[in-house]
Formats: C-alpha cells, structure tokens, sequence
C-alpha cells in the first residue's frame, strides 16, 4: 500500500464531460443550500471544555479520535466540527442508528455535543493508506465520477485532497478507517442509513457495486 499525493488529478473524457458537469453541479448546489440555510442551526463548541466531555468516546475511538482497534468504528480526530455535531445531534435522536452511541449521548446536552465535536475537530486529522490493486477504480470514481451510471464525482462535495466541506457540513473523509467508509457507503445504499443532506450519498451509494465502494472506501484512506 502508498500514501497519496495531494493533487492527483483524473480527467474526464469525450462526451461525458457534459453529463458530469451537470452532475457535479447539481450536488454542489445541495452543498451550497445547505451552507446557506443551516450556517446559524448549531451550538458554538469550546473544544477546551468539550476535552473533559469525552473520557467516554477513548474507549472506542482512542485518545487522538483515530487510534480504535475495533472494526467499523470512525476516526473523529481532524473531522469537520459541523458534521460531528450533527452526527451526535442524530444519534441522539434516533434519526441514526447507532444503539450504543445513542445510550452514551442520552444524557448530553446541546452544548455538551457542541464542546465534544469542538474538541475532536481541535484534534489532528488521520492518516491513511490505499491497496494498490484499488487505486486506479478509487481514483477515477473520487476525481470524476461515472457519468454513464450517474455517479458524480466525490470530490465536488468532499474536495479534491479529501478534506471535505467543513462550511457545509460535509465530512473529511482523507485518512479515514477503510472497512468503516465501506461499511456506511453500503448502508446509504441500503436506505438503512437515512441522514444525508438531499439524499445525495444514497442516490450515488445505490449506483455502485460492491466493488466500487471497496474501490472508493480503501482511496479515501490514502487521500492528503
């Protein structure tokens, strides 16, 4: 396995440039909505208080937010303030299902979810690396998206480095736990996670095959 280079760019070609385009642009304009209307909806976060908050969160994501030794359990360290908040506001709520994060935020206040996602944003970002044998798939999906099946690239919402949106909420996904991205792009695909923005991840989590995702999940782990 190899880490990235920062700017690795894949281009798109002949006629499908204009279909990506219009793909592209239609998932940046959710982006943009979403920056817009939601720019005032959350807590203002002090990441030195949000510090005593999270003994519990080490246990299964590590003292930096990214150490887990457990399967399928995200690295927070680094993760946009916004999208953590959010997260943990859903969570909450039951609009996603994670039982054991829900029991441990039961008792959480706003500004107690807002002090934690301050404080894991503080921290910093996880490093990654790709398979080579899923690099070239991983790339071109991330960079340019598949217009004959309508997927835009992943880059126009979560950045061409990987380091996502953190103005509109929209999640680092560079260095990221690979078995945990592949883990939710399949269940946006299944509709059992529900809680994107416009529904956009699971218009294109439904376009990719079991293949594809590993591709995607193991490429964002080697992004800088």
């Amino acid at each position: 396995m190899r880490p990235l280079k920062k700017y690795l760019y894949s281009t798109c070609k002949g006629t499908s440039i204009v279909t990506t385009q219009t793909l592209v642009k239609s998932v940046v304009s959710a982006v943009l909505f979403t920056a817009l209307t939601s720019s005032f909806a959350y807590a203002q976060g002090n990441a030195q208080a949000g510090q005593a908050k999270v003994a519990t969160c080490a246990a299964c994501h590590g003292p930096s937010g990214n150490d887990s030794v457990l399967p399928n359990v995200p690295k927070l360290g680094g993760q946009g303030e916004r999208y953590l908040l959010k997260q943990m506001q859903e969570i909450k709520a039951d609009i996603r299902k994670v039982p054991l994060m829900a029991g441990i935020l039961a008792a959480s206040t706003e500004q107690d979810l807002a002090d934690m996602a301050a404080y894991f944003a503080s921290l910093d970002a996880p490093v990654g690396a790709v398979e080579e044998s899923k690099l070239a798939v991983g790339q071109e999906l991330y960079r340019a998206g598949n217009a004959s099946i309508g997927v835009a690239a992943c880059s126009a919402c979560h950045s061409p480095d990987g380091k996502g949106n953190a103005a509109a909420g929209y999640p680092a996904l560079s260095g990221q736990d690979t078995p945990y991205v592949e883990l939710q792009l399949k269940a946006f695909r299944s509709g059992e996670r529900a809680n994107d923005e416009a529904e956009v991840m699971r218009m294109m989590a439904a376009r990719l095959t079991d293949t594809e995702i590993a591709a995607v999940a193991s490429y964002v782990a080697g992004l800088r």
